[in-house]
């Protein structure tokens, strides 16, 4: 197991505004805590060695570049034993953006984007109903997403 990591207040108050705002530059965000700008670079450099800090994103509108439909696949294996293998065949699929192992009624739990309904279609039937373990599946569609936040990172 990993050694736990000492983050101090510093460490969670500059997660806390590169998560609100990761275009804030260093500079601005060093005068919003009172260090230089410097100083949040080795800071980012430092959580970013340790894994804390895994890059940023660009949040786009899925549905602005065609992307309408957005579906949640519940993932039942064979055997708990092939999720290794499992999870490595539906990494190569581009249109599963995220992937987790869970309890519950399902072993997997997958989010899926897709331009439309016949490309959901295709995913489903020519791509992961093939992968071996794979037992059988149940797709939930969203309708609607009625917001998406980050976590709320507490400082002390």
């Amino acid at each position: 197991m990993a050694a736990k990591l000492n983050l101090d207040k510093l460490d969670l108050q500059i997660i806390h505004h590169m998560m609100e705002n990761a275009e804030i530059s260093y500079a601005e965000l060093g005068k919003k805590l009172f260090v230089s700008g410097g100083t949040i670079h080795v800071r980012i450099k430092k959580l970013q060695e340790a894994g804390v800090v895994k890059g940023t994103r660009l949040k786009a509108d899925l549905k602005q570049l065609g992307y309408d439909v957005i579906a949640f696949i519940g993932i039942y294996l064979k055997e708990s034993s092939l999720y290794d293998s499992v999870a490595k065949d539906l990494q190569k699929i581009p249109e599963i953006v995220r992937l987790n192992y869970t309890t519950g009624n399902y072993s997997m739990f997958a989010e899926i984007v897709c331009k439309d309904i016949s490309e959901l279609r295709h995913v489903l039937h020519d791509q992961l109903q093939k992968i071996k373990g794979i037992e059988r599946t149940e797709t939930f569609i969203s309708l609607d997403e009625s917001f998406s936040r980050n976590v709320k990172v507490i400082t002390p």
